[in-house]
């Protein structure tokens, strides 16, 4: 069973409409309990039995949840935090890591005799799991005063704007906005706003850019030009910018409609600086939970040769996050290795140069990366990199690429894609500021174009899940 997407007709049309509606005529003290229904049943419509697997994890976090602030003393406190947290590991690391492990097994024995379960990885588990350490640590750091009920509980880490692909949102930031929320104008056209913006990111640029980038990426090597090898990466560069933001606009625009604030996850990262700074800009709320529960954790003193090693760890275990292969572990390594690098003295370095060449230089290294995150396979990747680094074909690409999967369609989205990665928003408000009576029609004319092209391309575009689903 696939998901139902925010991007889907039936959730545009059927289930958006019908629970909007109905949340905001419920009475005010029943709305909670009309959402989190709501929310479950969107995840059993795609998910079917495995939203069992949502159901325990709610359990292991408020049994765990209740033990921690029940408990007097400091060694029953952290005892309970300790079987907590393993308990959401051991659910993360049994469907999403099992079959990993069976796999490397049976290489090292050069066996084949251990069979792997039949069973897939559930629609956002990496992101509620990291939602339920983070209550259980907040409780027993004292930073939440009391344990969630069950249904405050359940509505947390299952809330269907953030329950797919986060953003990674804390107790701490969501508890307060739990109680009386009333319907005001003003979040609730901002929220729409937001929605239709991140709608047309995902379907008029992400999908679009995706149709060449998945072409080149499936390529074999002796067909792959140099020329085209940079092309492909720049259109995936871009595509899973816009394809993952473009959810997070989605989530927290659906969030704002139903009166809760939603932290924001992106701030144009791709003008970063440096890759330190590409992190304080790029799944912000992933990075943010890393060096909350990871990093500091870890220990800050002793230089910066213990800094290097716990960015290293840290993103040994980012790249293992976002999946149980040993290309994302590469990728995270890439990325903590270039941390590291900057920590020992490449940052002051970098602080010398004309800020165009700080920008190149972190937008090729980040681009560099993506290869291993988007290639099936480690010798897939090995092969795009000769591509790219000039040995791969000399021939001139096929023309059913050039003309197929890079056409028109596909360099006008690169170029709007490229001009939206920088922040026009500033002179949009400079606009607005200017003329106020000219801005409000335009702004409304411009959305309902975008709306009504997205939509448009839903009823020919085939099925492109977001990317980040699969983490």
């Amino acid at each position: 069973m696939n998901p139902l997407l925010f991007t889907d007709p039936s959730f545009l049309f059927f289930f958006a409409p019908i629970v909007l509606t109905g949340y905001w005529l419920a009475p005010a003290r029943w709305r909670n309990g009309f959402l989190l229904l709501a929310s479950l049943l969107l995840y059993g419509w795609g998910e079917g039995r495995y939203a069992g697997v949502l159901l325990a994890s709610i359990a292991i976090n408020w049994t765990a949840g209740v033990a921690i602030s029940r408990a007097t003393n400091p060694r029953p406190r952290k005892t309970a935090l300790i079987i907590g947290v393993a308990s959401n590991l051991l659910l993360l690391a049994t469907f999403k890591y099992l079959t990993f492990f069976i796999w490397n097994l049976n290489l090292l024995l050069h066996s084949a005799e251990i069979q792997a379960p039949d069973w897939h990885l559930p629609v956002g588990l990496s992101f509620y799991t990291f939602m339920g350490i983070s209550y259980l640590v907040d409780l027993y750091r004292r930073d939440l005063d009391a344990p969630a009920s069950p249904p405050r509980m359940a509505l947390f880490l299952s809330m269907f704007p953030h329950l797919i692909a986060g953003p990674i949102v804390r107790m701490t930031e969501i508890g307060p906005q739990f109680g009386i929320r009333l319907a005001k104008a003003e979040p609730l056209a901002a929220g729409i706003r937001r929605f239709v913006i991140g709608f047309g990111k995902k379907m008029l640029l992400a999908n679009t850019l995706s149709t060449a980038s998945d072409a080149i990426f499936a390529l074999p090597s002796h067909q792959l030009p140099t020329s085209l090898a940079w092309f492909g990466l720049l259109c995936y560069t871009l595509q899973i910018y816009y394809d993952f933001s473009g959810y997070t606009d989605m989530a927290i625009g659906l969030a704002r409609i139903l009166g809760f604030e939603f932290p924001e996850n992106f701030n144009y990262p791709y003008i970063s600086q440096s890759i330190g700074e590409f992190w304080r800009r790029w799944h912000i709320t992933l990075s943010h939970w890393l060096r909350d529960y990871l990093f500091f954790p870890l220990g800050v003193r002793g230089g910066r040769l213990k800094m290097v090693r716990n960015q290293l760890i840290v993103f040994f275990l980012c790249g293992l996050w976002h999946g149980a292969s040993y290309n994302f572990i590469l990728w995270g390594m890439w990325h903590g290795t270039l941390l590291g690098i900057e920590q020992l003295g490449l940052q002051d370095k970098l602080k010398r140069l004309p800020s165009p060449l700080r920008i190149a230089y972190t937008l090729i290294a980040v681009s560099l990366g993506w290869v291993l995150f988007r290639s099936a396979t480690l010798p897939a990747a090995m092969d795009f990199y000769a591509a790219l680094a000039g040995f791969g074909s000399s021939a001139p690409p096929d023309s059913w690429i050039a003309v197929k999967y890079i056409g028109p369609a596909t360099y006008v989205a690169l170029a709007a894609a490229i001009a939206g990665a920088t922040p026009l928003k500033s002179i949009f408000k400079n606009l607005e500021a200017r003329f106020p009576a000219f801005t409000g029609p335009a702004e409304f004319t411009a959305l309902s174009a975008v709306f009504l092209a997205a939509l448009a391309s839903t009823a020919s575009d085939t099925f492109h899940p977001f990317i980040y689903f699969r983490f």
